[in-house]
């Protein structure tokens, strides 16, 4: 598990990380290129071995990248191999290049100390940390980031036993949406604070104001780090809501279902993209399911294609012709009225218990016991009715 904290350079210590992050920038974008090209002349790929022997003939030949670390650059060559092989494996895009101007982040493997309030990093010194959780374990690594408002950021790598805990606590299905971020499957619902909607305004002024700077000034730099700070000040409290919720949601239950959205494909629908990207489906998924298997939990995600808005979860009938502006709606066997986000979260539910293995009905509000492996651990679950 990685802790991030704050740490506070000095000026000769932003220096030294300047060389740091600009030099291993370096080594990334010219290992890049030279696997792009090697690929054009003879159709096949470097491995990341190859590219960790070109640095030492690039350190021959350009002597100041002696100045950083050595471990650093291979690091970086070593990242940009996993970033070659997510793409294979069509989890993101093809690699790009580095921008000074973007997120600078550099990576220590060892030799790393940590002493009361300062945290040595290697050809830079002992720098100003504040430690707001303690370190456990044995710490593995340390990431070292700047943001784009000049903040510096160092994640620690932690690794150590614990003992997973058994989790009893009710079973739940969230359905999530736009107006109501979250619909549980007991009703609940949790709007959506729209936190980028609501800074427009302020969005709108600052970025008037740094298109009117000439390019290259020092006034466009702080114009700049204006629209930064602003960016991320959005990114901070939708990171705050969304750590805030799933915590809740963790600790009061212990099987979440959800959905498997494809986001990706969503934000193209160039209406709802804007509103799409600012509530963070995906980030809340991977909270919850980590923070779950902390807890003991399970977070299960059903296919993307189950009609969980269209079935009556009483009666299992299909309205194929629900359109999405359709809030609720009368199902024509049963004669039931229901709501559609709460129906499409209760079906969410019941078929993710049973795509799961679990052996009783939910619905009879019984224990519930998932079948092995559901979380590699055997894991009782005591649910209560939808």
């Amino acid at each position: 598990q990685a802790r991030k904290y704050r740490v506070y350079p000095t000026r000769e210590q932003e220096r030294a990380l300047a060389i740091q992050f600009g030099h291993a920038r370096y080594v990334y974008n010219q290992a890049l290129a030279r696997r792009i090209e090697h690929f054009k002349t003879t159709g096949r790929g470097l491995s990341a071995n190859a590219t960790i022997k070109n640095l030492t003939a690039d350190k021959q030949m350009t002597p100041w990248l002696k100045e950083a670390d050595s471990q650093v650059l291979q690091q970086k060559l070593m990242d940009l191999d996993v970033a070659y092989r997510n793409f294979f494996q069509k989890r993101t895009r093809y690699p790009r290049f580095k921008s000074k101007r973007g997120n600078q982040t550099i990576r220590y493997p060892q030799r790393v100390k940590f002493s009361g309030t300062k945290t040595y990093l290697p050809k830079v010194g002992w720098v100003k940390t504040i430690f707001h959780r303690p370190l456990v374990g044995v710490q593995k690594s340390v990431t070292v980031s700047k943001t784009k408002t000049g903040k510096y950021f160092a994640s620690v790598l932690c690794e150590w036993e614990t003992e997973i805990p058994v989790n009893t606590n009710p079973s739940i299905g969230i359905d999530l949406g736009l107006t109501h971020f979250a619909i549980l499957s007991t009703g609940e619902r949790f709007s959506s604070p729209r936190h980028l909607r609501k800074a427009e305004k302020r969005l709108v002024k600052v970025q008037r104001q740094l298109s009117r700077k000439r390019k290259g000034s020092a006034n466009r730099r702080k114009a700049r780090r204006k629209v930064a700070r602003l960016h991320e000040h959005v990114a901070n409290q939708r990171k705050d809501f969304l750590h805030k919720l799933s915590y809740d949601i963790t600790t009061r239950f212990g099987f979440i279902a959800i959905e498997d959205l494809n986001v990706s494909g969503m934000v193209k629908n160039h209406r709802l993209a804007k509103s799409i990207s600012d509530s963070g489906w995906s980030n809340f998924s991977t909270m919850c399911r980590y923070k779950a298997e902390i807890r003991g939990g399970y977070v299960h995600k059903i296919e993307r294609f189950f009609p969980s808005s269209k079935t009556c979860h009483l009666c299992g009938y299909i309205n194929s012709d629900l359109q999405l502006s359709d809030r609720d709606w009368m199902c024509p066997e049963c004669f039931n009225h229901l709501d559609r986000d709460v129906n499409a979260a209760i079906n969410i539910l019941v078929h993710a218990l049973t795509t799961a293995g679990v052996a009783e009905s939910h619905a009879c509000g019984e224990s519930v016991r998932p079948a092995q492996p559901m979380a590699e651990q055997a894991v009782f679950l005591e649910t209560g009715s939808p």
